[in-house]
């Protein structure tokens, strides 16, 4: 079983964990003002966001980890009515609170496409290599 790098837990990867990276609970003094500074539903602001806070966030996990990761998010992509929108949701109750919410994101959908396309790009040698794995002995 796939174990989280850092910590002796299974690694279940969950869509939600890709927006972790821009998660401000108790950081809104620091993160939420850095981020703050990006539109989101600006393509160029966009690009910035997910190169620079959420792909970054997963620097320490393996190509393994990163395959999952990516597989979630691209069955999620696959559903059409899928509610992308939910994901950017904050949660007090469990810790977290978004940079922006879910009525700030014109298209939910569209920025986890880009992440989609970005972290295919950026993550392409990881993604082939651990593709060629049988995933059964993980």
């Amino acid at each position: 079983m796939l174990k989280w790098p850092l910590f002796d837990l299974p690694f279940e990867p969950l869509l939600s964990y890709w927006l972790g990276g821009i998660s401000t609970y108790d950081l809104e003094d620091t993160l939420g003002v850095t981020l703050s500074a990006y539109d989101p539903n600006n393509k160029d602001d966009r690009e910035k966001i997910i190169r620079g806070f959420l792909l970054n966030d997963f620097d320490d996990l393996t190509c393994r980890h990163r395959f999952l990761m990516f597989k979630v998010l691209e069955e999620a992509l696959k559903l059409p009515d899928f509610d992308f929108s939910t994901q950017f949701e904050s949660d007090y109750d469990a810790n977290t609170s978004m940079a922006w919410d879910e009525t700030e994101i014109d298209d939910p959908r569209g920025f986890f496409e880009d992440i989609y396309k970005l972290a295919s790009e950026e993550w392409k040698a990881d993604l082939h290599k651990a593709s060629l794995e049988d995933q059964s002995t993980w």
